[in-house]
Protein backbone atom coordinates (compact mmCIF):
# COMPACT_ATOMS: atom_id res chain seq x y z
CA UNK A 1 0.00 0.00 0.00
CA UNK A 2 1.34 3.44 -0.95
CA UNK A 3 1.98 5.65 2.04
CA UNK A 4 0.84 9.27 2.18
CA UNK A 5 4.49 10.38 2.05
CA UNK A 6 5.09 8.37 -1.13
CA UNK A 7 1.95 9.81 -2.68
CA UNK A 8 2.89 13.39 -1.83
CA UNK A 9 6.36 12.89 -3.24
CA UNK A 10 4.95 11.50 -6.47
CA UNK A 11 2.42 14.36 -6.71
CA UNK A 12 5.26 16.86 -6.31
CA UNK A 13 7.19 15.15 -9.07
CA UNK A 14 10.08 14.11 -6.80
CA UNK A 15 11.30 10.70 -5.72
CA UNK A 16 10.68 9.66 -2.12
CA UNK A 17 13.84 9.67 -0.01
CA UNK A 18 14.06 7.73 3.23
CA UNK A 19 15.31 9.67 6.24
CA UNK A 20 19.07 10.02 6.16
CA UNK A 21 21.00 7.82 8.57
CA UNK A 22 22.97 9.63 11.26
CA UNK A 23 26.70 10.21 10.82
CA UNK A 24 29.25 8.68 13.17
CA UNK A 25 32.34 10.41 14.59
CA UNK A 26 34.35 7.83 16.53
CA UNK A 27 37.16 9.47 18.56
CA UNK A 28 39.77 7.18 20.09
CA UNK A 29 42.53 8.13 22.51
CA UNK A 30 45.58 5.99 23.21
CA UNK A 31 46.17 4.98 26.86
CA UNK A 32 43.65 7.45 28.35
CA UNK A 33 42.85 6.01 31.76
CA UNK A 34 39.26 6.28 32.93
CA UNK A 35 40.23 7.93 36.20
CA UNK A 36 42.07 10.88 34.54
CA UNK A 37 38.89 12.74 33.70
CA UNK A 38 37.16 15.63 35.39
CA UNK A 39 33.75 14.06 34.84
CA UNK A 40 34.96 11.00 36.77
CA UNK A 41 35.64 13.22 39.78
CA UNK A 42 39.36 13.87 39.25
CA UNK A 43 39.96 17.49 40.29
CA UNK A 44 43.52 17.51 38.91
CA UNK A 45 42.51 16.50 35.37
CA UNK A 46 41.94 19.45 33.02
CA UNK A 47 39.40 17.99 30.60
CA UNK A 48 36.69 20.64 30.02
CA UNK A 49 35.82 19.51 26.49
CA UNK A 50 35.45 15.86 27.44
CA UNK A 51 33.49 16.83 30.54
CA UNK A 52 31.15 18.90 28.38
CA UNK A 53 30.73 16.05 25.92
CA UNK A 54 29.92 13.74 28.81
CA UNK A 55 27.27 16.14 30.12
CA UNK A 56 25.64 16.40 26.70
CA UNK A 57 25.14 12.66 26.29
CA UNK A 58 25.57 9.37 28.11
CA UNK A 59 28.73 8.59 30.06
CA UNK A 60 29.52 5.00 31.03
CA UNK A 61 31.35 5.35 34.33
CA UNK A 62 32.25 1.65 34.74
CA UNK A 63 33.47 0.76 31.28
CA UNK A 64 36.31 -1.74 30.81
CA UNK A 65 38.51 -2.95 27.98
CA UNK A 66 38.74 -6.63 27.08
CA UNK A 67 42.53 -6.53 26.85
CA UNK A 68 44.95 -4.02 28.41
CA UNK A 69 47.14 -3.67 25.32
CA UNK A 70 46.69 -1.72 22.08
CA UNK A 71 46.32 -4.15 19.18
CA UNK A 72 44.06 -6.80 20.76
CA UNK A 73 41.87 -4.13 22.33
CA UNK A 74 41.46 -2.11 19.13
CA UNK A 75 40.68 -5.12 16.94
CA UNK A 76 38.19 -6.36 19.51
CA UNK A 77 36.51 -2.96 19.30
CA UNK A 78 36.41 -3.20 15.52
CA UNK A 79 35.08 -6.78 15.29
CA UNK A 80 32.92 -7.07 18.41
CA UNK A 81 34.78 -10.29 19.24
CA UNK A 82 36.94 -11.09 22.24
CA UNK A 83 40.66 -10.98 21.32
CA UNK A 84 41.15 -14.76 21.17
CA UNK A 85 38.23 -15.01 18.72
CA UNK A 86 39.31 -12.01 16.66
CA UNK A 87 42.65 -13.79 16.30
CA UNK A 88 44.64 -10.90 17.76
CA UNK A 89 45.97 -11.38 21.28
CA UNK A 90 49.52 -9.97 21.11
CA UNK A 91 50.82 -6.59 20.00
CA UNK A 92 52.29 -7.36 16.58
CA UNK A 93 49.51 -9.52 15.10
CA UNK A 94 47.61 -8.01 12.14
CA UNK A 95 43.86 -8.47 11.99
CA UNK A 96 42.82 -10.81 9.19
CA UNK A 97 41.22 -8.96 6.29
CA UNK A 98 38.58 -11.71 6.23
CA UNK A 99 37.19 -10.72 9.61
CA UNK A 100 33.84 -8.92 9.72
CA UNK A 101 34.20 -5.39 11.11
CA UNK A 102 31.98 -2.51 12.11
CA UNK A 103 33.44 -0.45 9.25
CA UNK A 104 32.40 -3.14 6.75
CA UNK A 105 28.85 -3.08 8.12
CA UNK A 106 28.74 0.71 7.79
CA UNK A 107 30.10 0.60 4.25
CA UNK A 108 27.57 -2.06 3.28
CA UNK A 109 24.80 0.21 4.61
CA UNK A 110 25.91 3.07 2.37
CA UNK A 111 28.25 4.99 4.66
CA UNK A 112 31.37 6.80 3.46
CA UNK A 113 33.93 5.34 5.86
CA UNK A 114 37.25 6.81 6.91
CA UNK A 115 40.02 6.48 9.47
CA UNK A 116 42.67 9.05 10.40
CA UNK A 117 45.35 8.04 12.86
CA UNK A 118 46.55 5.16 14.99
CA UNK A 119 44.71 1.86 14.52
CA UNK A 120 47.38 -0.86 15.06
CA UNK A 121 46.42 -2.70 11.88
CA UNK A 122 50.09 -3.73 11.63
CA UNK A 123 50.04 -3.26 7.88
CA UNK A 124 50.03 -0.17 5.64
CA UNK A 125 46.76 1.71 5.32
CA UNK A 126 45.03 1.44 1.94
CA UNK A 127 41.58 2.18 0.57
CA UNK A 128 39.21 -0.65 1.43
CA UNK A 129 41.26 -2.12 4.29
CA UNK A 130 38.86 -3.54 6.91
CA UNK A 131 36.02 -1.55 5.34
CA UNK A 132 37.56 1.93 5.31
CA UNK A 133 37.18 3.85 2.04
CA UNK A 134 39.63 6.50 3.24
CA UNK A 135 42.46 4.93 5.23
CA UNK A 136 45.17 7.19 6.62
CA UNK A 137 46.54 5.19 9.53
CA UNK A 138 49.58 5.95 11.70
CA UNK A 139 52.29 5.37 9.10
CA UNK A 140 50.56 7.38 6.38
CA UNK A 141 49.74 10.24 8.75
CA UNK A 142 53.27 10.34 10.17
CA UNK A 143 54.91 10.54 6.75
CA UNK A 144 52.50 13.15 5.38
CA UNK A 145 52.76 15.30 8.51
CA UNK A 146 56.56 15.24 8.51
CA UNK A 147 56.64 16.15 4.82
CA UNK A 148 53.97 18.84 5.03
CA UNK A 149 54.38 20.61 8.39
CA UNK A 150 57.91 21.80 9.07
CA UNK A 151 58.91 22.78 12.62
CA UNK A 152 59.73 26.37 13.43
CA UNK A 153 62.84 27.36 15.36
CA UNK A 154 62.78 26.60 19.06
CA UNK A 155 62.77 29.49 21.53
CA UNK A 156 66.18 30.07 23.06
CA UNK A 157 66.83 28.05 26.18
CA UNK A 158 63.81 25.74 25.85
CA UNK A 159 64.58 22.04 26.25
CA UNK A 160 62.49 19.44 24.41
CA UNK A 161 62.22 15.70 24.74
CA UNK A 162 64.68 13.44 22.88
CA UNK A 163 63.56 10.81 20.33
CA UNK A 164 61.46 8.11 21.99
CA UNK A 165 63.52 4.97 22.64
CA UNK A 166 61.55 2.76 25.03
CA UNK A 167 63.51 0.03 26.83
CA UNK A 168 66.74 1.40 25.34
CA UNK A 169 66.90 4.58 27.41
CA UNK A 170 66.25 4.46 31.16
CA UNK A 171 62.57 4.64 32.03
CA UNK A 172 62.90 8.18 33.42
CA UNK A 173 63.85 9.35 29.90
CA UNK A 174 61.36 7.49 27.70
CA UNK A 175 58.60 8.13 30.24
CA UNK A 176 59.46 11.85 30.21
CA UNK A 177 60.09 12.35 33.92
CA UNK A 178 61.39 15.85 33.18
CA UNK A 179 58.02 16.76 31.65
CA UNK A 180 59.62 18.04 28.46
CA UNK A 181 57.48 19.21 25.54
CA UNK A 182 57.57 17.85 22.02
CA UNK A 183 59.75 20.14 19.92
CA UNK A 184 56.92 21.95 18.13
CA UNK A 185 54.40 24.67 18.77
CA UNK A 186 50.77 23.62 18.95
CA UNK A 187 49.84 24.50 15.37
CA UNK A 188 52.59 22.17 14.11
CA UNK A 189 51.66 19.10 16.17
CA UNK A 190 50.62 15.88 14.44
CA UNK A 191 47.19 15.88 16.08
CA UNK A 192 46.49 19.26 14.51
CA UNK A 193 47.45 17.81 11.14
CA UNK A 194 45.00 14.95 11.75
CA UNK A 195 42.30 17.54 12.43
CA UNK A 196 43.15 19.20 9.12
CA UNK A 197 42.58 15.88 7.35
CA UNK A 198 39.34 15.42 9.29
CA UNK A 199 38.20 18.88 8.20
CA UNK A 200 38.78 17.91 4.57
CA UNK A 201 36.96 14.59 5.03
CA UNK A 202 33.94 16.23 6.66
CA UNK A 203 33.88 19.01 4.07
CA UNK A 204 33.89 16.70 1.05
CA UNK A 205 30.55 17.02 -0.73
CA UNK A 206 28.55 13.80 -0.48
CA UNK A 207 24.98 12.64 -0.15
CA UNK A 208 26.19 9.67 1.87
CA UNK A 209 26.28 9.62 5.65
CA UNK A 210 29.83 9.33 6.96
CA UNK A 211 31.55 7.25 9.62
CA UNK A 212 34.93 8.68 10.60
CA UNK A 213 37.40 7.14 13.07
CA UNK A 214 39.66 9.91 14.43
CA UNK A 215 42.39 8.26 16.49
CA UNK A 216 44.82 10.42 18.48
CA UNK A 217 48.14 9.16 19.84
CA UNK A 218 47.89 11.14 23.08
CA UNK A 219 48.40 10.49 25.94
CA UNK A 220 50.54 7.44 25.08
CA UNK A 221 54.14 7.71 26.32
CA UNK A 222 56.21 9.81 26.01
CA UNK A 223 53.07 11.91 26.61
CA UNK A 224 53.35 14.44 23.79
CA UNK A 225 52.29 18.03 24.26
CA UNK A 226 53.35 21.27 22.50
CA UNK A 227 55.78 23.91 23.69
CA UNK A 228 52.95 26.11 24.94
CA UNK A 229 51.97 23.51 27.56
CA UNK A 230 55.39 22.94 29.12
CA UNK A 231 54.47 24.79 32.34
CA UNK A 232 50.91 23.49 32.63
CA UNK A 233 51.34 21.35 35.77
CA UNK A 234 53.64 21.47 38.76
CA UNK A 235 54.75 17.85 39.32
CA UNK A 236 54.69 18.43 43.09
CA UNK A 237 50.89 18.60 42.94
CA UNK A 238 50.71 14.87 42.24
CA UNK A 239 51.01 12.36 45.07
CA UNK A 240 52.95 9.22 44.24
CA UNK A 241 50.67 6.17 44.58
CA UNK A 242 51.79 3.92 47.39
CA UNK A 243 53.15 0.48 46.65
CA UNK A 244 51.44 -2.38 48.46
CA UNK A 245 53.07 -5.01 50.67
CA UNK A 246 52.68 -7.70 48.00
CA UNK A 247 53.85 -5.61 45.04
CA UNK A 248 57.63 -5.89 45.22
CA UNK A 249 58.06 -9.05 43.18
CA UNK A 250 55.69 -8.08 40.38
CA UNK A 251 57.04 -4.56 39.65
CA UNK A 252 58.79 -4.66 36.25
CA UNK A 253 62.54 -4.25 36.59
CA UNK A 254 62.63 -1.17 34.35
CA UNK A 255 60.65 0.85 36.92
CA UNK A 256 62.65 -0.17 39.99
CA UNK A 257 65.06 2.80 40.06
CA UNK A 258 62.53 5.62 39.55
CA UNK A 259 62.71 8.20 42.34
CA UNK A 260 59.58 9.77 43.86
CA UNK A 261 60.35 13.07 42.09
CA UNK A 262 60.74 11.27 38.75
CA UNK A 263 57.42 9.51 39.29
CA UNK A 264 55.76 12.86 39.92
CA UNK A 265 57.29 14.21 36.72
CA UNK A 266 55.97 11.26 34.73
CA UNK A 267 52.47 11.72 36.16
CA UNK A 268 52.55 15.46 35.41
CA UNK A 269 53.68 14.80 31.82
CA UNK A 270 50.79 12.36 31.34
CA UNK A 271 48.24 14.84 32.70
CA UNK A 272 49.67 17.52 30.40
CA UNK A 273 49.24 15.24 27.41
CA UNK A 274 45.63 14.53 28.44
CA UNK A 275 45.10 18.30 28.62
CA UNK A 276 46.34 18.62 25.03
CA UNK A 277 44.19 15.66 23.94
CA UNK A 278 41.14 17.34 25.46
CA UNK A 279 41.66 20.49 23.40
CA UNK A 280 41.86 18.41 20.24
CA UNK A 281 38.64 16.61 21.09
CA UNK A 282 37.06 20.06 21.43
CA UNK A 283 38.45 21.01 18.02
CA UNK A 284 37.02 17.85 16.47
CA UNK A 285 33.59 18.68 17.88
CA UNK A 286 33.94 22.23 16.53
CA UNK A 287 34.45 20.77 13.05
CA UNK A 288 30.99 19.22 13.24
CA UNK A 289 29.55 22.67 13.96
CA UNK A 290 31.58 24.23 11.17
CA UNK A 291 30.12 21.84 8.60
CA UNK A 292 26.57 21.88 9.99
CA UNK A 293 26.80 18.23 11.06
CA UNK A 294 26.43 18.43 14.83
CA UNK A 295 22.74 17.58 15.15
CA UNK A 296 22.77 14.45 13.02
CA UNK A 297 26.09 12.99 14.15
CA UNK A 298 26.53 10.34 16.83
CA UNK A 299 29.80 11.06 18.64
CA UNK A 300 31.61 8.29 20.50
CA UNK A 301 34.67 8.93 22.66
CA UNK A 302 36.74 6.22 24.32
CA UNK A 303 40.30 4.92 24.74
CA UNK A 304 41.75 1.58 23.74
CA UNK A 305 42.58 0.72 27.39
CA UNK A 306 43.58 2.34 30.65
CA UNK A 307 46.97 3.15 32.15
CA UNK A 308 48.82 2.89 35.46
CA UNK A 309 50.58 5.97 36.80
CA UNK A 310 52.54 4.47 39.65
CA UNK A 311 49.82 2.20 41.02
CA UNK A 312 51.52 -1.04 42.10
CA UNK A 313 54.80 0.53 41.02
CA UNK A 314 53.89 0.42 37.32
CA UNK A 315 53.80 3.03 34.55
CA UNK A 316 52.07 1.13 31.75
CA UNK A 317 49.06 -1.11 31.07
CA UNK A 318 49.83 -4.83 30.39
CA UNK A 319 48.25 -6.09 33.62
CA UNK A 320 44.90 -6.72 35.29
CA UNK A 321 44.85 -3.97 37.88
CA UNK A 322 41.96 -1.53 37.74
CA UNK A 323 43.83 1.50 36.29
CA UNK A 324 44.83 -0.56 33.24
CA UNK A 325 41.33 -1.91 32.55
CA UNK A 326 39.07 1.07 33.30
CA UNK A 327 38.37 3.20 30.23
CA UNK A 328 36.35 6.37 29.56
CA UNK A 329 33.32 5.95 27.28
CA UNK A 330 30.81 8.63 26.37
CA UNK A 331 28.30 9.01 23.55
CA UNK A 332 26.35 12.02 22.27
CA UNK A 333 23.57 12.32 19.69
CA UNK A 334 21.57 15.52 20.30
CA UNK A 335 17.91 14.84 20.99
CA UNK A 336 18.28 11.11 20.34
CA UNK A 337 20.03 9.68 23.38
CA UNK A 338 19.65 10.54 27.02
CA UNK A 339 21.87 12.75 29.09
CA UNK A 340 23.17 11.04 32.20
CA UNK A 341 25.62 8.56 33.69
CA UNK A 342 25.43 4.76 33.58
CA UNK A 343 27.10 2.96 36.47
CA UNK A 344 26.50 -0.63 35.39
CA UNK A 345 29.38 -2.68 34.00
CA UNK A 346 30.03 -2.35 30.26
CA UNK A 347 32.79 -3.79 28.07
CA UNK A 348 34.50 -2.80 24.82
CA UNK A 349 32.87 -5.68 22.95
CA UNK A 350 29.49 -4.08 23.67
CA UNK A 351 30.24 -1.05 21.53
CA UNK A 352 30.16 -2.52 17.97
CA UNK A 353 26.80 -4.14 18.66
CA UNK A 354 25.47 -0.95 20.21
CA UNK A 355 26.37 1.00 17.09
CA UNK A 356 24.91 -1.47 14.61
CA UNK A 357 21.72 -1.51 16.71
CA UNK A 358 21.49 2.25 17.17
CA UNK A 359 22.30 3.10 13.54
CA UNK A 360 19.98 0.48 12.09
CA UNK A 361 22.72 -1.62 10.47
CA UNK A 362 22.82 -5.33 9.84
CA UNK A 363 24.24 -6.98 12.96
CA UNK A 364 27.77 -8.33 12.93
CA UNK A 365 27.75 -12.10 12.32
CA UNK A 366 29.65 -12.82 15.56
CA UNK A 367 28.40 -11.09 18.68
CA UNK A 368 30.22 -11.39 21.99
CA UNK A 369 28.90 -8.17 23.52
CA UNK A 370 25.46 -6.77 24.17
CA UNK A 371 23.80 -3.62 22.87
CA UNK A 372 23.86 -0.64 25.20
CA UNK A 373 20.99 0.99 23.34
CA UNK A 374 18.52 0.61 26.25
CA UNK A 375 20.85 2.68 28.43
CA UNK A 376 21.07 5.35 25.74
CA UNK A 377 17.28 5.53 25.50
CA UNK A 378 16.64 5.46 29.25
CA UNK A 379 15.07 2.00 29.21
CA UNK A 380 15.61 -0.86 31.62
CA UNK A 381 17.89 -3.70 30.68
CA UNK A 382 19.62 -6.61 32.34
CA UNK A 383 23.02 -5.33 33.51
CA UNK A 384 26.23 -7.29 33.26
CA UNK A 385 27.05 -9.11 36.48
CA UNK A 386 30.79 -9.24 35.76
CA UNK A 387 33.61 -7.99 33.53
CA UNK A 388 36.01 -10.27 31.66
CA UNK A 389 39.40 -9.36 30.19
CA UNK A 390 42.59 -11.10 29.08
CA UNK A 391 46.26 -10.32 28.57
CA UNK A 392 47.50 -13.39 26.76
CA UNK A 393 51.00 -12.01 26.19
CA UNK A 394 51.45 -12.88 29.87
CA UNK A 395 48.91 -15.74 29.84
CA UNK A 396 46.57 -13.91 32.23
CA UNK A 397 42.82 -13.48 32.48
CA UNK A 398 40.62 -11.45 34.80
CA UNK A 399 37.06 -11.54 36.05
CA UNK A 400 35.45 -8.95 38.30
CA UNK A 401 32.05 -8.38 39.84
CA UNK A 402 30.81 -5.63 42.13
CA UNK A 403 32.87 -6.87 45.06
CA UNK A 404 35.50 -9.35 43.94
CA UNK A 405 38.32 -9.34 41.35
CA UNK A 406 40.18 -12.51 40.37
CA UNK A 407 43.45 -12.58 38.42
CA UNK A 408 44.61 -15.92 37.02
CA UNK A 409 48.00 -16.46 35.38
CA UNK A 410 49.81 -19.53 34.15
CA UNK A 411 53.19 -18.09 35.12
CA UNK A 412 54.71 -20.21 32.37
CA UNK A 413 55.30 -17.78 29.50
CA UNK A 414 58.39 -15.59 29.16
CA UNK A 415 56.74 -12.33 28.20
CA UNK A 416 58.17 -10.35 25.29
CA UNK A 417 56.61 -6.96 26.03
CA UNK A 418 59.63 -5.61 27.95
CA UNK A 419 57.99 -5.62 31.39
CA UNK A 420 60.04 -8.43 32.86
CA UNK A 421 60.01 -9.00 36.61
CA UNK A 422 62.66 -10.55 38.85
CA UNK A 423 60.91 -13.93 38.50
CA UNK A 424 59.81 -14.17 34.83
CA UNK A 425 58.21 -17.64 35.17
CA UNK A 426 56.78 -17.88 38.68
CA UNK A 427 54.38 -20.71 37.91
CA UNK A 428 50.61 -20.63 38.31
CA UNK A 429 49.23 -17.79 40.43
CA UNK A 430 45.75 -16.83 41.56
CA UNK A 431 44.91 -13.48 43.14
CA UNK A 432 41.62 -12.42 44.67
CA UNK A 433 40.88 -8.88 45.82
CA UNK A 434 37.99 -7.73 47.96
CA UNK A 435 37.22 -4.47 46.17
CA UNK A 436 34.72 -3.45 48.81
CA UNK A 437 37.41 -3.36 51.51
CA UNK A 438 40.55 -3.12 49.37
CA UNK A 439 39.87 -0.72 46.50
CA UNK A 440 43.58 -0.46 45.66
CA UNK A 441 43.92 -4.25 45.12
CA UNK A 442 46.77 -4.58 47.61
CA UNK A 443 45.96 -7.78 49.54
CA UNK A 444 45.47 -11.17 47.94
CA UNK A 445 42.73 -13.01 49.86
CA UNK A 446 42.40 -16.03 47.55
CA UNK A 447 43.34 -18.48 50.29
CA UNK A 448 40.63 -17.11 52.60
CA UNK A 449 37.82 -17.19 50.04
CA UNK A 450 38.19 -20.32 47.86
CA UNK A 451 34.49 -20.32 46.90
CA UNK A 452 34.78 -16.83 45.41
CA UNK A 453 37.87 -17.93 43.48
CA UNK A 454 36.02 -20.97 42.17
CA UNK A 455 33.00 -18.87 41.17
CA UNK A 456 35.03 -16.22 39.32
CA UNK A 457 37.20 -18.81 37.60
CA UNK A 458 33.98 -20.49 36.51
CA UNK A 459 32.94 -17.20 34.89
CA UNK A 460 36.30 -17.03 33.10
CA UNK A 461 35.92 -20.55 31.76
CA UNK A 462 32.34 -19.92 30.68
CA UNK A 463 33.40 -16.90 28.65
CA UNK A 464 36.26 -18.83 27.02
CA UNK A 465 34.11 -21.86 26.24
CA UNK A 466 31.36 -19.74 24.69
CA UNK A 467 33.70 -17.72 22.45
CA UNK A 468 37.01 -19.47 21.80
CA UNK A 469 37.38 -20.89 18.27
CA UNK A 470 39.15 -23.97 19.65
CA UNK A 471 36.77 -24.61 22.54
CA UNK A 472 35.66 -27.93 21.03
CA UNK A 473 39.26 -29.12 21.31
CA UNK A 474 39.58 -28.47 25.04
CA UNK A 475 41.15 -31.61 26.50
CA UNK A 476 38.97 -33.76 28.73
CA UNK A 477 39.53 -34.39 32.42
CA UNK A 478 41.45 -31.20 33.13
CA UNK A 479 41.00 -29.40 36.41
CA UNK A 480 39.44 -25.95 36.36
CA UNK A 481 42.82 -24.23 36.54
CA UNK A 482 44.40 -26.59 33.99
CA UNK A 483 41.59 -25.67 31.60
CA UNK A 484 42.26 -21.99 32.17
CA UNK A 485 45.94 -22.56 31.42
CA UNK A 486 44.95 -24.23 28.16
CA UNK A 487 42.81 -21.24 27.12
CA UNK A 488 45.20 -18.42 28.07
CA UNK A 489 47.91 -19.51 25.62
CA UNK A 490 48.16 -17.06 22.70
CA UNK A 491 47.38 -18.76 19.39
CA UNK A 492 47.64 -15.89 16.90
CA UNK A 493 48.28 -17.02 13.34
Amino acid sequence: MTSRRHALAAFAGTAYQAPKRPNLLYIIADDHAGYVLGAQGNALAETPNLDRLASQGTRFARHFCNSPVCTPSRQSLLTGQLPHAAGVTVLKTPLSTEKPTLAKQLKQAGYRTGVIGKMHFNQPGRAGLHGFDYCQTEGEVQRAWMATVKPSALPEGVRVKPPWKPFQDPARIWLNAEKLPFGRVEAEMKSLYQLRLADEFLGAASQQPFALWLSFQEPHSPYDFPLEDRNAFDPRRFPVPRVGPEDAGQIPLIFRDLSPAEKQGIIAAYYTSVRFLDRNVGRALDLLKKHGLEQNTLVVYLADHGYSLGQHGRFEKHCGYMPALHVPLMMRWPGKIRQGTVRDFTEHIDLPHTLTDLLGLEALPVRHGQSLRPYLEGKSTKPRDHVFSTYLENEECYAMDRRWKCIFGSGRRARTDGYVTENPKPGRYVKLFDLQNDEGEFTNVAAKHPREVERLQGLMLARFRATHPEASQEPARLSREESLEWYVRPRDA
